[in-house]
């Protein structure tokens, strides 16, 4: 075993996620999750809708508390801080939004300086010098500060949103459907901001996506979840963890299904649900 393996092996991944489960109301969404990601690493998370992949990111952040296990960044057990220190760990993560999530009555400049003014010590002109780097860094020209978000178009408010996730130099971004309404084109100039930002900043990632073509290119490492409702008794949660490549190799069907976006099973399972359904659904001749 090579030196760097055996470093890399007893190095503590900057998460780590131990037998965490989370209910609401009574009705679980994770159950006994076990997840490691390194620091670097750029993690997608895959699943159809209600597997648990945004509460899963809500959780690492401390969003939400989980019924039991532990949630730990970089050693710390994030559960235990009090909200003040939970507040500063903060500090430490970027968060882009599916949407954008601009603040629509703020300029571009206002809304990607917005974490600066709110917990860094800065003068007015660093302010505005860190916002036209972080906005160039995400092929934005300084023309846009003064403009509101009504005014950008779906992508470059995207890009927007990406510039302030980076303006704190964050350790962990994390990207819920970073993709999503965006046509191809757009959708793969995100992608190759994620993987600049990679690249430029020592930054760990974690992706939630449908879009498996942002899942293959941006990935060092993929999970898919499975909602429970559709796993056996004591089936882990977690039905596939590894590069893009074992994504074409994989024996699990369900896996596959997801990937080729093959909708044959769940069509009969919709049609034995619902005999009307049956009916309306399939052979029209």
């Amino acid at each position: 075993m090579m030196i760097e393996q055996i470093l890399d092996e007893q190095q503590e991944p900057l998460v780590n996620i131990r037998n965490m489960s989370v209910s609401f109301d009574g009705q679980a969404v994770l159950r006994d999750i076990n997840l490691k990601i390194p620091a670097g690493e750029t993690l997608v998370l895959l699943g159809e809708s209600g597997c648990g992949k945004t509460v899963l990111m809500k959780t690492i952040i401390g969003l939400v508390q989980p019924d039991w296990g532990e949630v730990l960044f970089d050693g710390q057990d994030i559960n235990t801080l009090n909200e003040q220190q939970l507040s500063h760990l903060r500090l430490r993560f970027g968060f882009v939004f599916q949407n954008a999530a601009l603040f629509d009555s703020m300029t571009i400049g206002q809304n990607v300086a917005f974490p600066l003014r709110q917990h860094g010590r800065f003068s007015g002109a660093q302010v505005r010098d860190m916002v036209i780097a972080r906005l160039s860094e995400v092929g934005l020209p300084d023309s846009v500060v003064q403009k509101k978000p009504a005014e950008l178009s779906g992508g470059m408010r995207k890009r927007v949103g990406l510039a302030r996730a980076l303006i704190m130099n964050p350790e962990l971004i994390m990207y819920d459907e970073p993709t999503t309404g965006l046509d191809p084109i757009m959708s793969d100039v995100i992608n190759e901001l994620i993987i600049r930002t990679r690249r430029r900043n020592p930054v760990t990632s974690i992706v939630v996506t449908h879009d498996m073509n942002t899942a293959r290119k941006v990935a060092d490492r993929l999970v898919m979840l499975m909602p429970l409702h559709r796993l056996k008794p004591g089936e882990s949660q977690i039905v596939f963890d590894g590069i893009p490549a074992d994504l074409d190799t994989t024996r699990d069907r369900r896996v596959r299904q997801f990937v080729n976006g093959e909708a044959g099973e769940r069509l009969m399972e919709l049609r034995s649900q619902n005999p009307y359904e049956s009916t309306q659904v399939g052979d029209h001749s």
